[in-house]
């Protein structure tokens, strides 16, 4: 079984610090969030780290060479507790990498159901809050945003949300 630990990575070196630890056998996990932000007045869709500045590591042989960790170039440091590597909990890796896609995305839409309060993390309504009216068989969510003092139904495919709670109970498990 595979132990994971986390890294912390310097500023905007997050692929950096995952290519030079995989040069040095550790092997590497990084969930990824699909965002849309407006740049230049145009919208772009983008993947983004869900953990900003952390890096999962886990090493293929019994004893890790650790101490090259703080050493790597892009890694600013290996988080410890009383000077040991903490060790990620089994379960919340699990649940981490079940909620990803082959490519590390995040899709935890398994949540889904009516009633449920919601963020819309892609496309024109990125970062509209709403709640979740229903589900159709095709996976698409109605969902109600409240926009300008009006309700509005906006129909969207049910990869573009995600469940607001969801995404800080994963977050603080693992801080």
């Amino acid at each position: 079984m595979t132990h994971w630990f986390l890294a912390q990575v310097k500023p905007n070196a997050d692929a950096i610090a995952r290519r030079n630890l995989e040069r040095q056998r550790f092997t590497t996990f990084q969930p990824l969030e699909r965002r849309t932000r407006v740049k230049a007045g145009k919208f772009i869709s983008e993947d983004r780290p869900f953990f900003p500045g952390y890096l999962f590591i886990a090493y293929p042989t019994g004893a890790a060479p650790w101490s090259v960790v703080n050493s790597t170039y892009g890694v600013a440091r290996l988080v410890t507790f009383a000077g040991k590597p903490a060790q990620v909990p089994d379960a919340v890796m699990a649940q981490l990498q079940a909620a990803c896609d082959p490519h590390e995305v995040m899709a935890i839409n398994h949540q889904l159901e009516p009633g449920t309060r919601i963020e819309i993390a892609v496309g024109s309504f990125s970062n509209f809050v709403g709640e979740i009216e229903r589900i159709t068989p095709n996976c698409r969510v109605m969902v109600l945003l409240d926009f300008m003092g009006r309700q509005m139904r906006v129909n969207l495919p049910a990869a573009d949300v995600r469940v607001a709670a969801s995404t800080s109970t994963i977050k603080a498990a693992v801080q």
